[in-house]
């Protein structure tokens, strides 16, 4: 005996004299409305991940492709392992200079002064020139300038030693061309030491002068108060480190309101010029009258670009103060009322 089964009742939309309910067409992949699910696009037009290990289609690599991937990434180790010791170097190179950076010392009262350093390159802070004044007995003051040869961080310990020098022998208060002498023996003494040019100007001005010694250096600048400048001479003697000695010293007057700078090569030496035109070039320059000693050297160093200098720059400007009346207080004091 067979058994029917019954077919279920109908449901309320399958119910006689009710259509049938429309159903929306879907494309595939989407779900209700017609919203994308993750499997459809823009997603199936993604890049899958692949572990790695794994080629296209989630096949294993080759040993030729390991060996490639594994030599990337060594080269990509190795150039961060460089960046961060560039880095770390950088940073110390950095704090050395910036400890090298020395102003120099105070001058006497009577005397104005203002020093620019302008390295060579974007990066250094400090090079192989460099500026001192120190103080001497009865108001004179000792104006120096120095070039070590080349450049960069080495030559800037090289200058750190002939200042330190410079500084322990001019507090005996030797003639200047004695200074150069003893400067001169210390530095052929050191085999290491690079050599470098000086010059020297000592300043008196309760006497009106100047004492200028030389060791292989250009002659300074002096600027009257008309704003005409002229170069004064001096003789000319070996530069320090080669321990040949034979420096000699000339005098020359400086009245208030004269101008003297000192400077380095840098300023005026160009690249396929005659020394004698550099010169002549900074020689030409024009002074407006009531400059101080800053405005001067703003004037000198843009007169001859020598924010594009191809060598270290450094320049020190020095004006004689007029005497002070009898009864006035001593400069850099204030009198009390």
């Amino acid at each position: 005996m067979t058994r029917r089964c019954c077919p279920p009742p109908p449901g309320p939309s399958q119910r006689p004299g009710r259509p049938a309910p429309r159903r929306e067409a879907r494309r595939p992949g989407s779900g209700p409305e017609g919203r994308p699910l993750p499997s459809s696009p823009p997603y199936q037009r993604r890049r899958s991940l692949r572990a790695p290990g794994h080629g296209p289609e989630g096949a294993p690599l080759g040993r030729a492709e390991t060996e490639l991937l594994a030599l990337l990434a060594e080269r990509a180790a190795s150039h961060i392992r460089h960046a961060r010791t560039h880095e770390r170097i950088s940073r110390t190179a950095g704090d050395l200079q910036r400890a090298l950076l020395a102003e120099p010392g105070r001058p006497h009262p009577n005397l104005d002064i203002a020093v620019r350093h302008l390295p060579a390159g974007g990066r250094a802070l400090v090079g192989g020139d460099w500026c001192e004044t120190v103080r001497l007995h009865f108001g004179r003051t000792l104006l120096v300038v120095g070039d070590v040869m080349g450049h960069g961080l080495e030559a800037a310990v090289d200058m750190n030693a002939y200042r330190s020098s410079l500084r322990y022998i001019a507090s005996a208060d030797l003639p200047p061309h004695r200074v150069l002498r003893q400067m001169d023996d210390i530095a052929a003494g050191e085999a290491e030491r690079r050599p470098a040019t000086c010059l020297l100007a000592r300043v008196d001005p309760g006497r009106g002068q100047v004492t200028l010694a030389g060791a292989g250096h250009l002659p300074p600048l002096l600027i009257g108060p008309d704003g005409t400048a002229a170069l004064l001479p001096v003789p000319v003697g070996p530069p320090l480190g080669t321990g040949l000695g034979g420096y000699e010293t000339v005098t020359h007057p400086v009245a208030p309101g004269q101008t003297l700078v000192l400077f380095t090569d840098g300023l005026v030496e160009r690249r396929g010029e005659d020394i004698d035109r550099s010169l002549g070039r900074l020689a030409g320059l024009r002074f407006p009258a009531g400059q101080d000693v800053d405005d001067v050297l703003d004037t000198v160093l843009s007169g001859l670009d020598a924010q594009h200098a191809e060598d270290d720059v450094a320049v020190l400007a020095a004006r004689p103060r007029p005497r002070r009346p009898a009864g006035e207080p001593p400069y850099g004091t204030r009198a009390s009322g």
